[in-house]
Protein backbone atom coordinates (compact mmCIF):
# COMPACT_ATOMS: atom_id res chain seq x y z
CA UNK A 1 0.00 0.00 0.00
CA UNK A 2 1.17 4.07 -0.50
CA UNK A 3 2.28 5.78 2.41
CA UNK A 4 0.30 8.04 3.95
CA UNK A 5 1.23 11.70 3.30
CA UNK A 6 2.55 11.69 6.83
CA UNK A 7 4.17 8.58 7.35
CA UNK A 8 6.74 8.25 4.44
CA UNK A 9 9.67 5.70 4.64
CA UNK A 10 13.35 6.47 3.31
CA UNK A 11 16.37 3.86 3.11
CA UNK A 12 19.20 5.78 2.54
CA UNK A 13 22.53 3.94 1.94
CA UNK A 14 26.09 5.14 2.73
CA UNK A 15 24.32 7.05 5.08
CA UNK A 16 27.18 7.41 8.07
CA UNK A 17 29.09 10.35 6.14
CA UNK A 18 29.34 12.92 3.49
CA UNK A 19 26.77 13.33 0.98
CA UNK A 20 24.62 9.73 2.61
CA UNK A 21 24.48 11.79 6.36
CA UNK A 22 23.01 14.95 4.66
CA UNK A 23 20.63 13.12 2.62
CA UNK A 24 19.13 11.35 5.68
CA UNK A 25 19.01 14.30 7.43
CA UNK A 26 17.31 16.47 5.35
CA UNK A 27 14.83 13.92 4.46
CA UNK A 28 14.08 13.33 8.39
CA UNK A 29 13.34 17.51 8.59
CA UNK A 30 10.67 16.53 5.63
CA UNK A 31 9.19 14.16 8.15
CA UNK A 32 10.10 10.96 6.60
CA UNK A 33 11.33 7.57 9.36
CA UNK A 34 15.01 6.32 8.00
CA UNK A 35 16.92 3.22 7.07
CA UNK A 36 19.93 3.95 7.56
CA UNK A 37 22.39 1.40 5.45
CA UNK A 38 26.16 2.26 6.66
CA UNK A 39 29.26 0.39 5.60
CA UNK A 40 31.59 -0.56 8.90
CA UNK A 41 31.68 2.77 11.27
CA UNK A 42 28.80 2.14 13.37
CA UNK A 43 29.98 5.24 15.90
CA UNK A 44 29.17 7.51 12.70
CA UNK A 45 26.14 5.65 12.16
CA UNK A 46 24.33 6.44 15.98
CA UNK A 47 25.56 10.02 15.59
CA UNK A 48 23.42 10.21 12.66
CA UNK A 49 20.60 8.68 14.19
CA UNK A 50 20.81 10.55 16.91
CA UNK A 51 20.83 13.50 14.65
CA UNK A 52 17.47 12.44 12.70
CA UNK A 53 15.72 11.86 15.90
CA UNK A 54 16.90 15.72 16.90
CA UNK A 55 14.96 16.53 14.40
CA UNK A 56 11.81 14.60 15.64
CA UNK A 57 11.74 11.50 13.39
CA UNK A 58 13.23 8.24 13.56
CA UNK A 59 16.02 5.85 12.37
CA UNK A 60 17.36 2.66 12.41
CA UNK A 61 20.80 1.77 11.77
CA UNK A 62 21.66 -1.17 9.41
CA UNK A 63 25.31 -2.47 8.48
CA UNK A 64 25.08 -3.98 4.78
CA UNK A 65 27.85 -4.31 1.92
CA UNK A 66 25.89 -3.27 -0.89
CA UNK A 67 27.33 -5.60 -3.03
CA UNK A 68 25.89 -9.05 -0.88
CA UNK A 69 22.56 -8.94 -2.13
CA UNK A 70 22.13 -11.00 1.15
CA UNK A 71 22.81 -7.56 3.69
CA UNK A 72 21.09 -5.49 1.37
CA UNK A 73 17.54 -7.77 1.52
CA UNK A 74 17.72 -7.78 5.19
CA UNK A 75 18.57 -4.08 5.24
CA UNK A 76 14.95 -3.52 3.32
CA UNK A 77 13.66 -6.27 6.06
CA UNK A 78 14.82 -3.94 8.68
CA UNK A 79 12.96 -0.84 7.36
CA UNK A 80 10.19 -2.72 6.84
CA UNK A 81 10.19 -4.25 9.92
CA UNK A 82 10.45 -1.40 12.06
CA UNK A 83 8.53 1.37 9.76
CA UNK A 84 5.93 -1.33 7.63
CA UNK A 85 7.04 -0.58 4.33
CA UNK A 86 10.07 1.90 2.08
CA UNK A 87 8.70 4.40 -0.29
CA UNK A 88 12.32 6.02 -0.98
CA UNK A 89 15.69 4.95 -1.92
CA UNK A 90 18.60 7.16 -2.14
CA UNK A 91 21.75 4.79 -2.91
CA UNK A 92 24.84 6.79 -1.96
CA UNK A 93 27.38 4.65 -1.03
CA UNK A 94 30.04 4.52 -3.55
CA UNK A 95 33.75 4.02 -3.93
CA UNK A 96 36.47 6.79 -5.60
CA UNK A 97 39.81 5.58 -7.21
CA UNK A 98 41.77 7.51 -9.29
CA UNK A 99 45.11 6.16 -11.37
CA UNK A 100 45.60 7.04 -15.42
CA UNK A 101 44.10 4.01 -17.00
CA UNK A 102 47.65 2.78 -17.71
CA UNK A 103 48.39 2.47 -14.12
CA UNK A 104 45.34 1.80 -12.74
CA UNK A 105 45.84 -1.36 -10.24
CA UNK A 106 43.25 -3.71 -11.53
CA UNK A 107 42.50 -5.04 -8.47
CA UNK A 108 41.14 -1.70 -6.88
CA UNK A 109 39.47 -1.15 -9.90
CA UNK A 110 37.47 -4.51 -9.38
CA UNK A 111 37.23 -3.19 -5.67
CA UNK A 112 35.47 0.17 -7.40
CA UNK A 113 32.88 -1.30 -9.70
CA UNK A 114 32.09 -3.93 -7.56
CA UNK A 115 30.96 -1.34 -5.29
CA UNK A 116 29.67 1.65 -8.04
CA UNK A 117 28.16 -0.48 -10.29
CA UNK A 118 27.62 -4.45 -8.52
CA UNK A 119 26.29 -2.38 -5.52
CA UNK A 120 23.86 -0.36 -7.61
CA UNK A 121 22.62 -3.02 -8.73
CA UNK A 122 21.99 -4.80 -6.01
CA UNK A 123 20.33 -1.74 -4.35
CA UNK A 124 18.21 -1.42 -7.40
CA UNK A 125 17.03 -4.38 -7.59
CA UNK A 126 16.04 -4.78 -4.23
CA UNK A 127 14.03 -0.98 -4.44
CA UNK A 128 12.25 -2.53 -7.82
CA UNK A 129 10.80 -5.17 -5.96
CA UNK A 130 9.85 -3.82 -2.69
CA UNK A 131 9.36 0.42 -2.86
CA UNK A 132 5.56 1.23 -2.63
CA UNK A 133 3.96 3.08 -5.54
CA UNK A 134 4.22 6.62 -5.30
CA UNK A 135 7.55 6.48 -4.64
CA UNK A 136 11.19 7.59 -5.77
CA UNK A 137 14.71 6.14 -5.74
CA UNK A 138 17.41 7.86 -6.59
CA UNK A 139 21.09 6.80 -7.39
CA UNK A 140 24.05 8.88 -7.58
CA UNK A 141 26.26 8.95 -10.74
CA UNK A 142 28.58 11.68 -10.85
CA UNK A 143 29.30 15.51 -13.48
CA UNK A 144 32.76 13.53 -14.27
CA UNK A 145 30.80 11.51 -16.88
CA UNK A 146 30.59 14.63 -18.85
CA UNK A 147 33.93 16.40 -18.18
CA UNK A 148 37.65 15.18 -19.75
CA UNK A 149 40.16 14.62 -16.35
CA UNK A 150 42.22 12.29 -16.37
CA UNK A 151 42.69 10.18 -13.76
CA UNK A 152 38.62 9.61 -13.63
CA UNK A 153 38.56 7.05 -16.44
CA UNK A 154 37.75 4.12 -13.50
CA UNK A 155 35.11 6.40 -11.82
CA UNK A 156 33.62 7.86 -14.69
CA UNK A 157 32.77 4.62 -16.34
CA UNK A 158 31.45 2.96 -13.24
CA UNK A 159 29.19 6.05 -12.77
CA UNK A 160 28.27 5.67 -16.70
CA UNK A 161 26.76 2.54 -15.96
CA UNK A 162 25.08 3.53 -12.29
CA UNK A 163 23.11 6.40 -15.25
CA UNK A 164 22.58 3.22 -17.69
CA UNK A 165 20.88 1.28 -15.38
CA UNK A 166 18.79 4.35 -13.69
CA UNK A 167 17.20 5.00 -17.26
CA UNK A 168 16.33 1.49 -17.65
CA UNK A 169 14.77 1.26 -14.44
CA UNK A 170 12.68 3.67 -14.41
CA UNK A 171 10.88 2.36 -17.74
CA UNK A 172 10.64 -1.66 -16.05
CA UNK A 173 8.66 0.41 -13.12
CA UNK A 174 5.41 1.66 -15.82
CA UNK A 175 2.47 1.40 -13.97
CA UNK A 176 3.62 1.66 -10.65
CA UNK A 177 3.92 5.49 -10.19
CA UNK A 178 7.18 5.11 -9.02
CA UNK A 179 10.52 7.58 -10.03
CA UNK A 180 13.72 6.59 -11.09
CA UNK A 181 16.13 9.23 -11.73
CA UNK A 182 19.94 9.83 -10.79
CA UNK A 183 21.88 12.66 -9.01
CA UNK A 184 25.15 13.41 -10.65
CA UNK A 185 27.14 15.85 -7.87
CA UNK A 186 30.09 18.48 -9.17
CA UNK A 187 33.11 18.44 -6.76
CA UNK A 188 31.60 18.72 -3.50
CA UNK A 189 33.65 19.16 -0.04
CA UNK A 190 33.52 15.14 1.46
CA UNK A 191 35.75 13.52 2.97
CA UNK A 192 36.09 11.07 -0.35
CA UNK A 193 36.46 13.68 -2.64
CA UNK A 194 39.12 15.61 -0.40
CA UNK A 195 41.04 12.83 0.66
CA UNK A 196 44.47 12.86 -1.23
CA UNK A 197 44.41 15.97 -3.03
CA UNK A 198 46.53 19.49 -2.88
CA UNK A 199 45.09 22.62 -1.64
CA UNK A 200 46.04 23.73 -5.58
CA UNK A 201 43.59 20.65 -6.38
CA UNK A 202 40.50 21.89 -4.61
CA UNK A 203 41.32 25.19 -5.44
CA UNK A 204 41.11 24.25 -9.22
CA UNK A 205 37.70 22.07 -8.91
CA UNK A 206 36.41 25.42 -6.59
CA UNK A 207 37.25 27.53 -9.55
CA UNK A 208 35.70 24.98 -11.49
CA UNK A 209 32.02 26.32 -11.73
CA UNK A 210 30.91 29.71 -12.24
CA UNK A 211 29.73 30.08 -8.90
CA UNK A 212 33.05 29.18 -7.63
CA UNK A 213 33.04 27.37 -4.77
CA UNK A 214 32.78 23.50 -4.08
CA UNK A 215 29.59 22.03 -3.38
CA UNK A 216 28.16 21.20 -0.08
CA UNK A 217 26.47 17.51 1.29
CA UNK A 218 23.53 19.76 1.88
CA UNK A 219 23.58 21.44 -1.58
CA UNK A 220 23.39 17.73 -2.91
CA UNK A 221 20.42 16.48 -0.36
CA UNK A 222 18.37 19.62 -1.03
CA UNK A 223 18.40 18.19 -4.74
CA UNK A 224 17.50 14.84 -3.80
CA UNK A 225 14.53 15.98 -1.70
CA UNK A 226 13.39 17.84 -4.33
CA UNK A 227 13.20 14.82 -6.27
CA UNK A 228 11.62 12.33 -3.72
CA UNK A 229 9.09 14.43 -2.85
CA UNK A 230 5.78 15.90 -4.46
CA UNK A 231 7.42 18.91 -6.54
CA UNK A 232 9.57 16.56 -8.12
CA UNK A 233 7.50 13.87 -9.11
CA UNK A 234 6.94 14.28 -12.65
CA UNK A 235 10.97 14.23 -13.52
CA UNK A 236 11.72 10.44 -14.06
CA UNK A 237 14.38 8.45 -15.65
CA UNK A 238 16.54 11.48 -15.96
CA UNK A 239 20.10 12.86 -14.37
CA UNK A 240 20.52 15.66 -12.68
CA UNK A 241 23.71 17.62 -13.19
CA UNK A 242 23.86 18.95 -9.32
CA UNK A 243 27.17 20.74 -9.87
CA UNK A 244 26.70 24.81 -9.78
CA UNK A 245 26.92 25.08 -13.65
CA UNK A 246 30.15 22.73 -14.27
CA UNK A 247 30.58 22.11 -17.93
Amino acid sequence: MPATDDHRVALVTGASRGIGRAVAERLAADGCSLALGYGQDAGAAEEVVAAVEGLGSRAVPVQADVTDPAAVAALFDAAEEAFGGVDVVVHAAARMSLSPLAEFDLEELERMLRTNVLGTFVVSQQAARRVRCGGAVVNFSSSVIGRVLPGYTGYAASKAAVEAMTFVLAHELRGRDITVNAIAPGPTATDMFLEGKSPEQVEFFANASPLERLGTPEDIANAVAFLVGPSGHWINGQALRANGGLN
